[in-house]
């Protein structure tokens, strides 16, 4: 079994374009039986390892900083500061907030899930943990799901940016093909720099996405109590009349539906909303093999997003749906992704705050623009680590002197040109079905990484290992919660598009671009089995031993440099220095 990307988590350091030292320090510590097998290892998944240059490898360059705030940053998107308005208006705000408080448990245990499985040995993608613990098929099926995803969504992000910009310049003024240039050639050349550029650039962007959130927060509380400038105090008044539950109606098909009946089913339809919400939070995994230190990056990054799901997502949605009601007129005739179609610019408007309009506007492209950024890095690391396990061409492994997987990136920006279809609006319409194709991908993706954790479970009960002893990083609640996170998930996936069957017109595109992804991952995993006459693995079968001495060597390594670092501190007479301080405050947001 070749596990391509375990080279990329023991390979270079964060200023050292070579990898011979570290590996002799590795083996120094690594057992003897290991050290032949290793060094064939890395000359057979990484062809130029006798070299100097590293024409495969990737930089281990991004710090604990820097994935902890990319994991808040794939979290906070758009479907926060917008998607909360169709979701407010189709159930009400009790209903929100119970669906997105359901959804983010969910999220938080699949986090969690991946945690575990990550911080025992990194991988560099969805693919390499099918393979490693249950079935090379559903690696390969999850894999290229998900590659679809983010070949896709770099085109939407850059064409919700160019909306964005619309509140300000119409597109009679400028052609919405200059912003979308515009954003092509920052966000290629970001990623063109290098992942230590390309994760100081996502810090920054994702700390400023975090103060607008808590600045946002706070202005609805503000409002909420009656500071705004109209001085009334709201408090809970929308949660009585229209009420905390909306019944269901669709005017395209001129559909109302009365009663309990009507309310249970706007609860699920904003059920299924609240997940696409979330998507993104996983991508975070993509930057584990190019973390320095993953044993203690990931772990923070991880038990992090339980608090940042309460303050962000739980807050934000019960102050929105105190502060706007879900028939407000400006709700109701809300459409696109400016901020014109934020409940959080309603809530300001209609507490008569000028200005701040435009504020948000700014922060919802600041949004955009990062997670089109995210998406185009995580597409060129996908491709990376399909090829490096055998599912795609060799070539796409192959980097620049920055350890940038530069026919991934080129990939990724020949897909980035499908956000000219936008230009015409005709094409924009076909491309807003395109786009509903990808939505399915990352659900899916959740459901895999679940996977992958309880065969993990299972291999570590199998082979006598403990979950208490042996592991860096315990998900809590286990097994009983991925068991739960994947009933939800399996269910929303058939739920996903289920409004298509209500009233008398069936919306038969609506159904095929929601659903075609669903077939085309049984179609891949069954494919690539029936082929390769592949087996799904037993638990005494999966391997936990290969190289896991080498992520052992490399944590007891940091941990060394850790206790000098602190040592010298405390020789020097400084309880505390820079890190420390950071870590134990601003740490806890940013």
């Amino acid at each position: 079994m070749v596990f391509g990307n375990t080279s990329t988590s023991i390979s270079d350091g964060e200023k050292n374009p070579t990898h011979n030292s570290q590996d002799n320090d590795l083996k120094s510590i690594v057992s003897k039986q290991h050290e032949e097998e290793y060094d064939l290892y890395v000359a057979k998944s990484n062809p130029s390892a006798t070299n100097a240059q590293d024409g495969h490898r990737l930089r281990k360059a991004l710090d604990p900083r820097h994935v902890s705030m990319i994991a808040i940053g794939g979290a906070l998107g758009t479907g926060l500061l917008i998607g909360t308005g169709s979701s407010l208006k189709t159930a009400g705000p009790a209903a929100i907030l119970i669906t997105y408080s359901l959804i983010g448990a969910v999220v938080w245990i699949v986090m969690s899930a991946l945690g575990e499985i990550s911080t025992f040995i990194p991988l560099n993608g969805f693919a390499n943990y099918g393979k490693r613990y249950s079935d090379e098929a559903l690696g390969f099926a999850c894999g290229y799901v998900y590659l679809i995803k983010y070949l896709i969504l770099p085109a939407n992000q850059m064409t919700a940016g160019a909306l964005t910009i619309q509140y300000w310049i119409s597109r009679d003024r400028v052609n919405p093909g200059v912003w979308i240039t515009v954003f092509l050639v920052i966000i290629m050349g970001i990623n063109f720099l290098g992942v230590r550029f390309f994760g100081e650039i996502e810090f920054w962007l994702s700390a400023l996405k975090v103060i607008t959130c808590l600045g946002l927060i706070l202005v609805l509380w503000v409002i909420a109590l009656g500071g705004g400038p109209t001085h009334d105090r709201i408090g809970f008044r929308y949660w009585k009349h229209p009420g905390a539950f909306i019944e269901y109606s669709d005017s395209t098909k001129d559909l109302i539906i009365h009663g309990g009946k009507g309310r249970f089913v706007s609860f699920v339809a904003v059920l299924v909303t609240a997940v696409f919400a979330y998507l993104g939070t996983e991508l975070v995994a993509i930057t584990f093999s190019e973390t320095r230190n993953p044993r203690k990056a990931i772990p923070k990054a991880i038990k992090l997003t339980l608090y940042r799901i309460l303050v962000f997502y739980i807050l934000s949605i019960l102050f929105v749906g105190m502060c706007v009601s879900a028939k407000d007129p400006l709700l109701l005739s809300a459409k696109g992704t400016n901020a014109g179609a934020s409940p959080f610019v309603i809530a300001i408007k209609n507490a008569r705050i000028r200005g701040l309009d435009h504020v948000i506007n700014a922060c919802i492209l600041l949004f955009v623009f990062s997670a089109a950024n995210s998406d185009v890095y995580v597409c060129s690391r996908a491709l990376y680590s399909l090829a490096a396990d055998g599912y795609a061409p060799k070539f796409f492994t192959k980097t620049n002197r920055l350890g940038v997987p530069y026919y991934g990136l080129g990939l990724s920006l020949l897909f980035s040109l499908l956000a000219y279809m936008n230009v015409s609006s005709g094409s924009a319409e076909i491309f807003g079905y395109f786009v509903n194709v990808v939505s399915l991908c990352g659900l899916l993706a959740w459901i895999c990484i679940l996977i992958y954790h309880i065969c993990f479970m299972r291999a570590l009960k199998a082979q006598g290992f403990s979950r208490k002893k042996d592991l860096v990083y315990r998900a809590p609640l286990q097994p009983y919660a991925s068991y739960f996170a994947l009933t939800v998930c399996v269910i929303i996936v058939f739920i996903k598009n289920f409004t298509v069957f209500l009233g008398d017109e069936f919306t038969y595109k609506s159904f095929i671009t929601g659903y075609i992804v669903l077939p085309v991952f049984i179609l891949l995993f069954v494919g690539y089995k029936l082929w390769y006459k592949t087996k799904w693995l037993k638990p005494q079968e999966v391997d936990l031993d290969t190289f896991r001495d080498v992520i052992d060597a490399e944590f007891e390594q940091y941990q060394a440099e850790d206790a000098e670092r602190k040592a010298v501190r405390e020789a020097e007479g400084k309880k505390y220095d820079r890190e420390w301080l950071y870590d134990k405050t601003l740490g806890w947001i940013f």
